[in-house]
């Protein structure tokens, strides 16, 4: 299942997640892009809160890699081609109103620490990565890849009613994604539902086998879950 952050983006149900989270591939470079400034703004309280509807967050620079001026980045998106193939993205960090753009220049993945490596342009030593630590890696909204079949975007099934395919009893509300080996929807029980009125979520796994019919002119999903994963929660 594929996905990012803020605004977020699914894709395939089952094991082969992995390959299937993120963006299409990226526009060609521009040799003109800003060079990062060298300290973050101090955060101001009272500035406008950024409007993000435009943008999908791709992931977070969570600490320099080196002395060279890599990065290392948390990825909230399932495609490696954000990460790994070079062209403009954005940057948001505290303090902007908006996404700044900035060149990709390089990246690999390291797989046992589920996190790329990047290479920005302008970046060339550890202050200025420093600089960038908690920053946003953002492309635009419009930047959504062309899914295959069984694939979704996250904006696409939050919201959608899950019922059960035996008796189209309704179950809940999808609230959200969370990411794991199989994806899993944080469902929001409907009151006619619960049995334990302690309980307001459950977790699906978003496999074909529990969630066969999603159908997104309709508004909903169909599960077929085995007994008992409904009240693993409790």
């Amino acid at each position: 299942m594929k996905h990012e952050e803020a605004n977020k983006e699914i894709g395939s149900r089952g094991a082969d997640a992995q390959k299937s989270r993120g963006g299409r591939k990226s526009k060609k470079s521009n040799p003109q892009s800003p060079i990062p400034r060298p300290q973050p703004p101090v955060p101001n309280p009272q500035a406008p809160v950024p409007n993000l509807d435009d943008w999908l967050e791709i992931g977070k620079i969570v600490a320099p890699q080196g002395l060279s001026g890599e990065l290392r980045v948390y990825p909230v998106s399932d495609f490696p081609e954000r990460f790994e193939v070079p062209g403009k993205r954005w940057l948001l960090c505290s303090g902007d109103i908006e996404p700044q753009p900035i060149e990709l220049l390089t990246g690999r993945y390291i797989s046992n620490k589920n996190l790329y490596v990047i290479k920005l342009a302008g970046v060339e030593n550890c202050d200025r990565a420093e600089a960038l630590r908690g920053c946003k890696l953002m492309v635009p909204a419009s930047d959504r890849p062309q899914l295959s079949e069984d694939e979704y975007h996250v904006l696409d099934l939050i919201g959608l009613e899950v019922f059960m395919q035996a008796s189209g009893e309704l179950v809940g509300t999808v609230v959200d994604i969370i990411p794991a080996g199989n994806d899993l929807l944080e469902v929001k029980l409907h009151e006619s539902f619960a049995t334990d009125k302690k309980q307001k979520t459950v977790l699906i796994p978003f496999v074909e086998a529990i969630a066969p019919v999603v159908d997104l002119k309709s508004n909903r999903i169909e599960i077929t879950p085995p007994p008992g994963l409904l009240e693993i929660n409790n």
